[in-house]
């Protein structure tokens, strides 16, 4: 690393003063492979000189697909019942077996309606839902399902904690496919064993990549390896974004589309 001009760095990467020190004094920008920007130190960035890019747009798709795609399968069950057939437990049809939940009808909270927020309101609409964006938390105990699609910030860490998770209906279920630390993961398991709230479907982690044990456990969660962006067509679009960013500063001289510091 040492000697470089340019560098792209991922979201488990910590971009500061200890990354910058080894790139060297010639370093004038960082590719975040990432739309959030919480693993970066802005004011470190800022002293040196160095710009900041993000890749957004390409990745929104993929990711309300995913917070969709958790939502059906805490709702419907699809995880929990693909872990009983493989567990090979005996079954049969019957009227009453592995009721679920469906969509239509119910309130989606939206907690950070940007770009992602707004395409999950979007698909929900499809399914029948009713959208709530909520910039505050003064409407929690309305929605049915509150979905996480806001960065992380001082402001936003542990915004979903036991005393949020308390105001919700005790039928509500949380979906979170933003940033772990959003949700203070030890009230969410307590919520989850005294059933204040129905289920949690989760995409990130709040000690990432460590899950909490106690998650594991619980059959009315459903849980995913931060799987967010991960199609190879959003990669190949952020790897894309990155290389145009780096091309901009290094190569042409000019201000990166996608500067965010």
């Amino acid at each position: 690393m040492a000697g470089a001009d340019g560098i792209v760095a991922t979201p488990i990467d910590p971009v500061g003063d200890a990354l910058f020190d080894a790139a060297g004094p010639q370093l004038r920008v960082v590719a975040n492979f990432a739309v959030g920007t919480d693993n970066i130190d802005f004011e470190a960035a800022r002293a040196r000189g160095i710009v900041i890019t993000n890749t957004p747009d390409v990745l929104t798709a993929a990711t309300a697909e995913l917070a969709i795609g958790l939502l059906l399968a805490l709702q419907r069950r699809i995880a929990e019942g693909d872990r009983f057939l493989r567990r090979r437990e005996q079954w049969g049809w019957s009227t009453s077996f592995m009721l679920g939940t469906g969509l239509q009808d119910l309130t989606l909270g939206v907690v950070g309606y940007g770009r992602i927020g707004r395409e999950v309101g979007r698909l929900a609409e499809a399914f029948g839902m009713t959208v709530l964006p909520m910039r505050e938390l003064d409407r929690i105990g309305e929605v049915d399902v509150l979905t996480l699609h806001c960065p992380l910030k001082p402001e936003t860490r542990h915004l979903i904690d036991a005393a949020a998770l308390a105001r919700m209906k005790p039928t509500a279920v949380l979906v979170n496919t933003a940033r772990g630390p959003v949700v203070d993961e030890a009230a969410l398991v307590e919520a989850l064993q005294r059933g204040t709230i129905a289920g949690a479907a989760l995409d990130v982690y709040e000690r990432e990549p460590e899950v909490t044990e106690a998650l594991l456990a619980i059959e009315n969660v459903v849980l995913t390896p931060h799987l967010g962006s991960a199609t190879l067509a959003t990669r190949d679009g952020m790897g894309r974004l990155c290389v145009e960013a780096l091309r901009a500063v290094l190569i042409d001289g000019t201000e990166p589309a996608n500067r965010v510091g």
